[in-house]
C-alpha cells in the first residue's frame, strides 16, 4: 500500500455533476493538474483519488472510473469512492420516501485491490428529529470529504477496506474539530509574518557582528585568520626590511646619544648634543626613504578594486611577504548557510539577519592599498614636526622632590651668623648658574631653552629661612659648615634631575619620540596592507556572497510584508461576503433527485463540487500581491482544498456556528472546539516561517558554493520564497495550526494545543480513547440501508485518529487515566480527531457489472475512438 509519506495530496472529484467533462484521459489529467496546481503541488507519483458519487452513478460513470484506474503515474493509483444516498430506485423524489435497499451494483473496474467504497446512505446531519435534511447535506458532506482528504486518513481507510468483503463499508463517525476563528488565525498569521520579517529600519544601520567564537569555522578562518598573520610581513632580505632597519638603527644611535647628553658631561660639553643632532638628521632622512617605500607599496597594492595577484607580486618585489590562503576560503557557502540557520534559530528577524550579513561582508572584505594612502598623512614630515613642537611647547613641570631638595639645600647652606652669612648665597647662585648654562646648552637657533624657575625660587627661600634661623639660634660655625656641605650634595642631585628632564624635553622637541612613532606607524600600515592581501580573493567572494544573502533576506522580508498586507474589503453592492454570493447553491435541489428537464450530466458542469463547501484560502501561487490581496476570498476560483465555508452553514451574520462551535447546522457527529489562540501561537508560526525560509533558500546555498550566486539565482530564490510562503499559508488554512509545515523541522518539540489554540487536548484524548461501542459514533446510513449491514459486532473495523502533534499529550493522558487504547493513527492534519467505524455489508448485497465495449458508429471522431464506449451488463451469477 501507499504510505502517507508517499502521498502528498488527495485529488477530489465529484461525479454527481459534470462527469461528462471527464470523458477523456486528457480531461482527467487537466482536472488533476488544476487541483494540484492550486495547492502548489507537483504531479503525484502515487495518485490518491477521492471520488464522490451516488450508488446509481457507479454504473453510469464506468468510463470515468476506468480512466481513473488507468491514470498513468510512477506508482499505484488508489481510488476511494464515497457514495452518498440510496440505491437505484429507492429514492422516491417528491415526498422523499425511502424503499428498502436490496443491493449495490458496481462495475468490475472497482473490484481492484487499489479501490475501496464507503457508502454513506444518509449523512445524519440533523441534530433533532424535526430537522429534516437531504441525505447528501452539503454542509456535512464538505466536512466528511475534508476529513477523507487527509492523506493519512485516506490511506488507513483504504487499507481497512481491503480487509472487508468486497472492500465496501458503511461508515460511522464521531469527529472533533479544533481550530481558530478566521479573524484570530488571520491576525496571528499577519503578526507572525511581521515578526518574521522584522522592521525596516534601513539597510545601512550599524549592527554588532556575531562574536568570532560563534561564527562557523569557514567564516571564522576568514575573519580572524588575517589578524593572526601580522608577524613577519617583511622578508629579511627585502627592500622594506632594509629601509626599516636603517631607520631604526639611526633612531637607536640617537637614543644612545640622548643617554650621554642627559649626564653631567652633556651639560658641560656641547659635543654630545652635536652628535645627537647628527643622528636625528640621519634618522629623518632614513624615515623619508622608508615612507617613500610604503607609499609605493600602497599604490601598488590594488586600486579601486580588491587586491589581485599582480598586486601581491608587486608587494613581493618590495620585500613584503603575503602568506598563502591555506585553503581558508573553502566551504564559504556552507558557513553562510550555517550562520543564517544559527541567527534565524535564535529568533532574529530577517532584516536583522540581513544586517548581520552586511556587517560580516564589511568586516571580511579586503581593503585595496589605495584606500590606505590617506593614512600616510598621519606619519608625514609635517606631522612629525608638528608632534615635536607640541611636546616642546612648554618646559617640563618640576617634580615636588626637586623643589624640596632645592629648598632644603638653601636652608642648610644658610645656617651662618654674621659675617659668615654670605656663604648662604652659594646654593642659590649654583641653581642660577646651572639654569643659565642649561638653557644656553639647549639653545635652538637664537632662542635659549626655557628653564623652570621653581628650584631657584626654592633655593633663595631656603637660604633666607636658614639665615633667619641662624640669627635666632646662633649655631656654631661647624654646624654651618656641615649644613653647607649637605646642601651642596642636595644641590648636585637636584641639578642632575633638572638637566635630565630638560634634555628629555628638548630631545622630544627635536623629534626623537615623533620619529619613533612615525616609524612604527608606517610599519603597522605595511603590516595591515599585507593582511588585507591575505586570502584576498576568498574574502572578496565571501563578502559578495554575504551581501547577496543579505539582499535575498531583505527580498524575503518584503515578500512576507506583502503576505501580511491587509486585504481590501469587498466592494459595496457586490452582494454577499463569500465567493458564491450570486449562486444560491444551498437552495438547489438534492443531487439525488432526478432532473425534471432530463439534462445530461455534462450540461451542468460545475467543476469541482468541493469548491462550494470550502473557504477560498488558496495562497497566491505566483506571489503577486501588487493588488493588495493575498487570497481570492472575495472572488475567483475556489480552493480545491479547504475547510467548510461559513457560507456552508446558513446562519445569520450574528450567529455563525463556525465561530461558536455549537451551531445548529453542524452535523450531530461533529463537535467543534474553537479556541481564541494561545500565548505561543505567533511565536510558533514565526518559527514555521523561518523553517520555510530555510527550505526555500536550500537551492541558493548550492549556487553560493558553486560561485553562481548572481542575479538569476537570486531571482529564482525570491520566486521560490514567495511560492513557499503561499504554500505555508495554504498549509495553515487547510491543516490548521497544530500541524507543522512539511519543511525541515528545527529539532524542537512543537508546543501544546493550549499554547497554540488555547484549548485542552484532554477532550481529544477522551474522544479517541472511548470504548469501541455503537454508541460512540453516528452511523451514516438510512434506516432502510441499515438492514443491509452486517450484524456481526466484531466485523466492524475501527480507526482512531488524532493530530500527530498532540501524540505526546494524548498518550500521557491515556497513561494517566489507565485507558487501554489500541494503536491510534497520528495524522498530518492538526484539525481533526475522532473515531471512524467501517461496517461491512451483508453477503449477497453487492452485484458486479461487466462492462461491454463497442466501437460505435462511423460518425465518431478519432479522439472519441481512442476512448472506449462502456455499457453495463448485469450478471446475476456474479453476485457476491
Amino acid at each position: 500500500m501507499t504510505s502517507p509519506e508517499d502521498a502528498t495530496a488527495v485529488v477530489r472529484l465529484d461525479l454527481r455533476a459534470g462527469a461528462a467533462a471527464l470523458a477523456t484521459t486528457q480531461a482527467v489529467r487537466d482536472r488533476v493538474a488544476e487541483q494540484l496546481g492550486r495547492a502548489g503541488l507537483p504531479e503525484p507519483d502515487y495518485p490518491l483519488f477521492l471520488v464522490t458519487d451516488t450508488p446509481a452513478g457507479l454504473t453510469d460513470h464506468q468510463l470515468q472510473y476506468e480512466l481513473l484506474s488507468g491514470y498513468r503515474a510512477v506508482g499505484e493509483t488508489r481510488i476511494l469512492v464515497l457514495l452518498v444516498g440510496s440505491s437505484p430506485g429507492s429514492y422516491a423524489g417528491g415526498e422523499e420516501a425511502y424503499l428498502p435497499d436490496r443491493r449495490l451494483v458496481r462495475p468490475t473496474t472497482l473490484r481492484a485491490s487499489t479501490t475501496g467504497l464507503v457508502w454513506a446512505g444518509d449523512l445524519r446531519s440533523a441534530r433533532t428529529a424535526l430537522d429534516r435534511r437531504e441525505p447528501d447535506d452539503p454542509a456535512s458532506l464538505a466536512v466528511l470529504v475534508d476529513l477523507l482528504s487527509v492523506p493519512d486518513v485516506f490511506v488507513r481507510v483504504l487499507e481497512n477496506l481491503r480487509k472487508l468483503p468486497d472492500s465496501i463499508a458503511a461508515p460511522g463517525i464521531r469527529l472533533l474539530e479544533q481550530d481558530l476563528p478566521t479573524e484570530v488565525r488571520d491576525r496571528a498569521w499577519r503578526d507572525a509574518l511581521t515578526r518574521f520579517a522584522g522592521e525596516d529600519t534601513g539597510a545601512g544601520d550599524p549592527v554588532d557582528i556575531v562574536p568570532d567564537s560563534r561564527l562557523p569555522e569557514p567564516l571564522r578562518a576568514l575573519v580572524t585568520g588575517r589578524d593572526s598573520r601580522g608577524q613577519g610581513h617583511r622578508r629579511p632580505d627585502g627592500q622594506a626590511n632594509l629601509a626599516h632597519r636603517t631607520c631604526a638603527e639611526s633612531l637607536d644611535r640617537a637614543d644612545e646619544d640622548l643617554v650621554a647628553l642627559r649626564s653631567f658631561p652633556g651639560l658641560l660639553h656641547p659635543a654630545r648634543r652635536d652628535a645627537l643632532e647628527a643622528d636625528l638628521h640621519q634618522a629623518r632622512e632614513d624615515l623619508d626613504g622608508f615612507r617613500a617605500l610604503v607609499e609605493r607599496a600602497l599604490q601598488g597594492g590594488g586600486g579601486a578594486a580588491a587586491p589581485t595577484a599582480e598586486a601581491t607580486a608587486r608587494l613581493g618585489a618590495l620585500g613584503l611577504r603575503v602568506p598563502t590562503a591555506d585553503r581558508a576560503g573553502e566551504r564559504v557557502g556552507e558557513g553562510l548557510r550555517e550562520l543564517a540557520g544559527t541567527l534565524l534559530g535564535d529568533g532574529l528577524a530577517l532584516r536583522s539577519v540581513a544586517q548581520h550579513f552586511t556587517a560580516l561582508a564589511g568586516r571580511v572584505e579586503p581593503v585595496p592599498g589605495t584606500a590606505l594612502l590617506h593614512r600616510l598623512a598621519d606619519h608625514s614630515e609635517e606631522s612629525v614636526t608638528r608632534g615635536s613642537a607640541t611636546e616642546y611647547a612648554a618646559p617640563p613641570r618640576t617634580p615636588g622632590a626637586v623643589l624640596l631638595m632645592a629648598g632644603a639645600a638653601g636652608l642648610l647652606g644658610g645656617l651662618w651668623q654674621w659675617p659668615a652669612v654670605l656663604a648662604a648665597l652659594v646654593v642659590p647662585v649654583l641653581f642660577v648658574v646651572v639654569a643659565l648654562l642649561g638653557a644656553n646648552r639647549l639653545r635652538t637657533g637664537r632662542r635659549a631653552a626655557r628653564w623652570t624657575t621653581g628650584p631657584r625660587v626654592a633655593a633663595v627661600a631656603g637660604a633666607v629661612a636658614g639665615a633667619a634661623v641662624a640669627y635666632a639660634a646662633a649655631p656654631p660655625l661647624w654646624l654651618g659648615g656641615t649644613g653647607l656641605i649637605v646642601g651642596l650634595g642636595l644641590t648636585a642631585e637636584a641639578v642632575r634631575r633638572l638637566w635630565r628632564d630638560a634634555a628629555d624635553s628638548w630631545a622630544a622637541g627635536r623629534g626623537t619620540t615623533a620619529l619613533r612613532t612615525a616609524l612604527d606607524g608606517l610599519d603597522d600600515l605595511l603590516a595591515e596592507l599585507v593582511r588585507e592581501h591575505w586570502a584576498a580573493e576568498e574574502r572578496l567572494y565571501c563578502a559578495d556572497a554575504a551581501r547577496s544573502v543579505a539582499g535575498m533576506l531583505r527580498a524575503t522580508a518584503a515578500a512576507a510584508d506583502a503576505q501580511a498586507a491587509p486585504e481590501p474589503l469587498a466592494p459595496a453592492g457586490t452582494g454577499g461576503s463569500g465567493p458564491y454570493e450570486d449562486d444560491d447553491w444551498l437552495s438547489a435541489p438534492s443531487a439525488l433527485e432526478t432532473p425534471e428537464s432530463g439534462a445530461a450530466d455534462g450540461d451542468a458542469d460545475d467543476g469541482d463540487w468541493a469548491a462550494a463547501y470550502a473557504w477560498d484560502n488558496t495562497p497566491d501561487r505566483n506571489g503577486d500581491h501588487d493588488a493588495g490581496r493575498d487570497d481570492d476570498r472575495y472572488g475567483g476560483d475556489p480552493a480545491p482544498y479547504g475547510v467548510p465555508s461559513p457560507a456552508a452553514y446558513p446562519a445569520g451574520p450574528d450567529d455563525a456556528p463556525w465561530e461558536s462551535g455549537e451551531g445548529d447546522h453542524a452535523p450531530r457527529w461533529l463537535d467543534r472546539e474553537i479556541g481564541e489562540g494561545g500565548p505561543d501561537l505567533v511565536a510558533t508560526l514565526a518559527g514555521d516561517l523561518r523553517n520555510t525560509a530555510m527550505a526555500a533558500m536550500a537551492p541558493y546555498w548550492g549556487a553560493v558554493e558553486r560561485g553562481q550566486a548572481g542575479a538569476l539565482a537570486l531571482a529564482r530564490t525570491e520566486q521560490r520564497v514567495r511560492e513557499l510562503l503561499s504554500a505555508a499559508r495554504h498549509h495553515l488554512w487547510h491543516y490548521g495550526v497544530l500541524a507543522p509545515p512539511p519543511y525541515p523541522a528545527d529539532h524542537r518539540a512543537r508546543t501544546t494545543a493550549a499554547g497554540l489554540l488555547g484549548t485542552d487536548s484532554l477532550r481529544v484524548a477522551e474522544l479517541v480513547g472511548r470504548e469501541a461501542d455503537r454508541g460512540a459514533v453516528v452511523q451514516l446510513s438510512s434506516p432502510e440501508q441499515g438492514a443491509l449491514l452486517s450484524r456481526d459486532p466484531g466485523a466492524a473495523l475501527w480507526i482512531r485518529f488524532a493530530p500527530g502533534t498532540l501524540q505526546g499529550e494524548i498518550e500521557a493522558a491515556w497513561r494517566k487515566s489507565g485507558s487501554p487504547v489500541e494503536e491510534a493513527l497520528w495524522t498530518s492534519s492538526g484539525r481533526y480527531a475522532g473515531l471512524i467505524r467501517l461496517t461491512p455489508l451483508r453477503m449477497g448485497v453487492v452485484d458486479t457489472v461487466l462492462p461491454r465495449q463497442s466501437t460505435g458508429g462511423s460518425s465518431r471522431t478519432d479522439a472519441d475512438r481512442a476512448e472506449p464506449s462502456v455499457h453495463a451488463e448485469f450478471r446475476e451469477d456474479d453476485r457476491w
